[in-house]
């Protein structure tokens, strides 16, 4: 049979070929998400930055840590506590005591010329040597409007306007001993922060908190130790107290969890990614293989009337797919290992990956790839041999061209049972946990169940769709549109064939980025439904607004408005979960007349400074209910519940007073126009209002904050979508689509090469090489609508899910459909189909139709 096998691929080789571009594609695509992933699990961590050179950080309380019968669980504290008077006194004792701070210097516009970029963060001079920084030229700050800079953006006495005065650049440092990763890439770009120097006197006026401080000359065990004498004395005040020496000093940095991150978001990109290749590549060949054997009847035949048995066509069958399996598979690995770099590259560049990011020296992703691939070849050419078995000796004398026997009773059976899998566990979920089919995993992996279903089901589907479809073209003058539906009709395999992967990419598109703009529209919808406030003025990032901006807001005349401040509230749930929570800390009198909260139960005026207003997702959701909870700076507190509110898409998070918000700041204000006339012509029209408009800008001005309407501010709020989203789609879809164009090109020449006698026969009938080409085409592009339709529906079947979801979450949206995407998706596939088929059909009728 290994004999037989090797002469059949001599013979057949553009079929083959299909099969092994279509095997090697998937492999190379599965390596190269392997070894990004695996790059990514065992990447180093950063080491510290800004006490690179620091002996011993002291940092004040910023994670709970709560005692559960399973452990201990934590979660970081939204307001950090800071180091306690008492503990610091005690280290003055021990060493030279270097408190630190860092705050946002906000300028006045942005870029260079005199104001400097846009992410500056200010620090006391004292702190620079921990770093270590070292001046490169001019000389320290001496005096509050002078400062020294990081960075080539300034040079000494370069004025820059900020929002707490015009200062004067003195000095300029280089960040010079920055530690980077073991074993990692060394770091190009090793300027970490876009650094302002001021005196210390000058950065504790701007930053009156320190939540963390240096503690030079002193003995790093005298320090623990000190520490663990304060909380023996202190409790719970120095309780959690950090002493940080070696590579944990870069817990001191700013968000020194950064990379960590962005390496999970990362791994959940190529996950995902990986995931879609996956299901992709084992689709795409296990159908590319039932194919080229299903082509094969007649061949099967003619075997079997030569005397080979049925056992002996099923080993040649898979001697086949194994010989084209080691091959394809090699070549993918090899393919891989060219591809993986330049995606890695590619990750860094657009900042979907640390900038340190590089490939490690892994060998399992190719061993993984190079045996999935062969085991998908083996796994579609065994249910495809089986077929080949039950050939008789009879198929060879055949001659009708209208496939029959397309439906096996295994085909039925696996395509029901999924489709029945697909439908009833959204049903199940909407029933039990409608939030479920809001989640990421959820909406990835469920259009996988419905889209596998659809293409086994396909043969009973394809042919009343077609008919359906070629309705109208057929009645029109001409043999074509009869022909074209007929065709499409008789030749079911190789409709169902070429349908499969323009089905997967439209499903997949439709489903994908239809999921996340109906969420993405759900969400706005929330805060639009929930905000009656006629203007919005937000803090700059990362700060919030002093008493005098909030007084020049209350003084505006004609407007009321409610101050928020931005929080956490914690609580442990089932005794072992500890969940936490967004919060907003506002006074009950102002919310209600700014805001519409989607209350289920209570009242937002009962809140007060001993209540809460929680949403139905927590344990405890009963108005008059008490609940145990931890404050954003870890104060345990028992608070009673005043109002219950939805859970909506999971962004209703809950609602404080201020005094249970300790230390969090002023970061928005809602602006209701007490002006009946004011406020219908805030809404009607951005351009009116412009007196209130005016006047609150006018206040925020020396502050930095921003004045929207409010549907500019849920515009500003929730985007369409951001950067990294988009460019994390393109990944993912943009491979599933080189990978189902390049299946579906594959499929449609190994179509075009059996049908030399259907063509010649039209040829011998009268028609023109030009008439049998556009009919061909029109073919062609009948059957990519047929996919698209089919994906249609799966894409559609996705999302009614997800909307009736999200009315079950008391949420009112539109399911949203991406059309554009959907658009260039059918075209582009059809543009495959059209122009692979003429060609194709075009090469075929070089040969005279007698011969």
């Amino acid at each position: 049979m290994l004999s037989t096998a090797l002469r059949t691929l001599r013979a057949r080789w553009v079929t083959f070929v299909g099969s092994f571009v279509a095997l090697s594609t998937g492999v190379a695509l599965i390596a190269v998400m392997g070894l990004v992933l695996a790059s990514s699990a065992d990447a180093p961590d950063r080491g510290p930055e800004r006490f690179a050179a620091a002996p011993v950080v002291v940092k004040g309380v910023d994670t709970l840590r709560v005692t559960t019968p399973n452990g201990v669980r934590t979660r970081a504290l939204a307001q950090p506590r800071t180091v306690p008077e008492k503990l610091v006194a005690r280290l003055r004792t021990l060493g030279t005591v270097v408190e630190d701070r860092s705050f946002p210097v906000r300028v006045r516009g942005g870029g260079r010329g005199g104001d400097g970029p846009g992410d500056l963060v200010g620090h006391p001079w004292s702190t620079a040597a921990f770093a270590p920084y070292e001046l490169v030229a001019g000389r320290a700050p001496k005096a509050a409007d002078e400062v020294a800079v990081s960075g080539d953006w300034a040079r000494p006495g370069t004025r820059i306007r900020t929002y707490d005065g015009t200062v004067r650049v003195v000095g300029v440092v280089k960040a010079g001993g920055a530690e980077q990763h073991a074993g990692a890439a060394p770091d190009p770009s090793p300027a970490f922060e876009n650094a302002v120097f001021h005196t210390d006197a000058r950065a504790a006026e701007l930053s009156p908190r320190s939540v963390q401080l240096v503690v030079a000359g002193a003995d790093a065990a005298a320090v623990r130790e000190a520490v663990r004498e304060a909380v023996r004395e202190t409790a719970p005040a120095s309780d959690g107290v950090q002493v940080l020496t070696g590579d944990a000093r870069r817990y001191a940095d700013a968000d020194p969890d950064r990379d960590r991150e962005a390496i999970t978001a990362m791994n959940a990109l190529f996950g995902t990614a990986g995931g879609i290749t996956g299901f992709v590549s084992v689709f795409v060949v296990a159908s590319t293989f039932a194919f080229a054997v299903a082509r094969r009847r007649r061949e099967f035949g003619l075997l079997r009337t030569a005397g080979a048995t049925p056992g002996q066509l099923r080993r040649m069958v898979v001697s086949e797919a194994l010989l084209i399996g080691v091959l394809a598979s090699a070549a993918g690995c090899v393919l891989g290992s060219y591809g993986a770099p330049r995606l890695a590259a590619w990750a860094v560049d657009e900042h979907l990956a640390p900038r340190w990011f590089t490939l490690g020296d892994h060998t399992w992703p190719y061993w993984t790839a190079f045996w999935t691939g062969l085991l998908v070849a083996l796994s579609g050419a065994l249910a495809a041999s089986w077929r080949a078995g039950r050939t008789g000796p009879v198929e060879a004398l055949r001659e009708a061209a209208v496939d029959t026997g397309t439906m096996t009773w295994g085909r039925r059976l696996f395509g029901g049972g999924l489709l029945l899998t697909a439908v009833v566990l959204p049903v199940l979920a909407l029933v039990d946990d409608p939030g479920d089919l809001l989640h990421r995993k959820t909406y990835i992996s469920r259009p996988m169940l419905l889209i596998t279903a659809v293409a086994l089901l396909a043969p009973v589907l394809v042919r009343p769709m077609a008919r359906l479809i070629a309705w109208a073209p057929a009645r029109l003058p001409g043999a074509t549109g009869m022909l074209v539906r007929e065709n499409a009709v008789a030749g079911v395999r190789r409709t169902a064939a070429v349908a499969a992967p323009v089905l997967v990419m439209v499903a997949l598109t439709g489903s994908l980025l239809g999921a996340v703009a109906t969420l993405h529209e759900a969400k706005a919808a929330e805060v639009r439904a929930r905000t009656t406030a006629d203007f919005v003025v937000t803090a700059p990032r990362g700060a919030g607004f002093d008493e005098g901006t909030l007084r020049r807001l209350r003084d505006v005349p004609g407007t009321e408005v409610s101050v928020t401040s931005s929080s956490a509230v914690y609580v442990l749930e089932d005794g072992v979960a500890l969940i936490g929570s967004e919060a907003r800390a506002a006074e009950p009198g102002p919310l209600t007349r700014t805001a519409r909260l989607p209350l289920v139960a209570g009242d937002a005026r009962d809140l007060d400074d001993d209540s809460i207003i929680v949403n139905e997702e927590w344990e405890r959701h009963t108005v008059g209910q008490r609940v145990d909870v931890w404050l954003g700076d870890g104060t345990r507190k028992s608070l009673r519940i005043a109002a219950v509110m939805p859970t909506g898409t999971g962004d209703n998070g809950v609602y404080v007073t201020p005094r249970n918000a300790p230390k969090a700041y002023a970061d928005r204000v809602d602006v209701h126009l007490t002006s009946a006339d004011a406020h219908a012509h805030a809404h009607a029209d951005a351009g009116a209002g412009a007196a209130a408009s005016a006047e609150l800008r006018d206040a925020v001005r020396e502050s930095g904050g921003e004045v929207f309407t409010a549907g500019q501010w849920v515009r500003a709020t929730y985007p369409e979508s951001d950067r990294t989203t988009r460019t994390g789609f393109v990944l993912v879809l943009g491979i599933a689509l080189l990978y189902t164009g390049i299946s579906l090109v594959n499929t449609v020449v190994m179509a075009a090469s059996g049908r030399v006698r259907d063509l010649a026969v039209l040829r011998l009938a009268g028609a023109t090489r030009w008439q049998v080409l556009r009919m061909v085409g029109a073919e062609a592009l009948m059957v990519v609508v047929v996919g698209g339709v089919l994906g249609l529906l799966v894409a559609g079947f996705n999302l009614l899910g997800m909307w009736s979801a999200l009315r079950l979450l008391s949420v009112r949206t539109s399911v949203e459909m991406p059309w554009p995407a959907l658009g260039a998706t059918a075209g582009a596939c059809a543009l495959l189909a059209v122009v692979s088929s003429v060609m194709a059909a075009a090469l075929v009728m070089r040969r005279r139709a007698v011969e």
